[in-house]
Parts: structure tokens; sequence; C-alpha cells
């Protein structure tokens, strides 16, 4: 799984578009049972009645990405990280590897094109850039957070 599709499952929960999980694959249907052969001539199969048309599904309601991470650090106690403009802090709350390595990895998926040198103008950017990406997502992101 991507860098981000971390960040996004940390802050989104592990929910699809449809209550499923994100990244996960739905089960094969089970394969009919084998039928032996009929020893009388069976009926013609009637038509079904046609499915009732489904409701469509309401798209998931927006996730404020504020109230979600400010919760996450009042759970765990990590008052003094600044995940509000530190991607590191950002990730380290959110238990993820911030070595400077999947900074980079983060870094060429979200396409910075500037040195992968972990300097603060690349920590400031991807911050900036995971935030918009979220909302992007179906995140509601304050604006000083992503501009």
């Amino acid at each position: 799984m991507s860098i981000f599709g971390k960040i996004k499952d940390a802050i989104f929960g592990q929910r699809g578009p449809l209550g499923g999980q994100f990244g996960g694959h739905k089960d094969a249907p089970a394969a009919p049972a084998p039928q032996s052969a009929p020893t009388q001539a069976a009926p013609p199969p009637a038509q079904p009645a046609p499915a009732p048309q489904a409701a469509p599904a309401a798209p998931p309601a927006p996730v404020d990405v504020e109230a979600v991470l400010t919760g996450i650090a009042q759970k765990k106690g990590n008052p003094d990280l600044n995940w509000r403009t530190s991607i590191v802090d950002l990730m380290k709350l959110l238990d993820l590897d911030s070595s400077l390595d999947n900074r980079k990895e983060l870094a060429t998926e979200l396409g910075y094109t500037g040195a992968k040198d972990g300097s603060a103008e690349m920590n400031m950017w991807l911050h900036k850039a995971v935030m918009r990406e979220l909302e992007k997502n179906g995140g509601t992101v304050p604006a000083s957070m992503k501009d």
C-alpha cells in the first residue's frame, strides 16, 4: 500500500464506498454445488421476478480531518507533536514510519519535483500536499493546513 494510502486509511478508517475496506477485494462468489444428473425430466425453470432496483448509496459523510487528528493526539497523549504543520509529526501521530526514505517515497507518490533531501521546503510541501489529497478524497481540511 502506498504511504499516502496508509495516511488516508489511518485518518478515514478502513471504510470503503459501501462500508467495505479500502484496498480490499470482494470475495469471489461461491461456486455452485455440482448437481447430479436428473433421473426424471425436470420442469423448465421458472423465470425469476426482476430484482427491485436498489436505492443508490448515499455518499459517505466528509471526514473532518482536523477533528480526527486532534482526537488521536488527545487519545495518545501526544500534545507536543506539531502535526498541523509537520509531516514528520503527522506520520508519528499516525504510527507511520517518518524516515527520510518513506518521506521520499511519499514525495514521489504526490509528484514533488524538488530535491528529495528532507529539507524544510520538501517537508512543508509534503504536509500541504497530503492535506490537499485528503480533501480530494472526502476530507474537510482547514485552509491553513493546505495553503
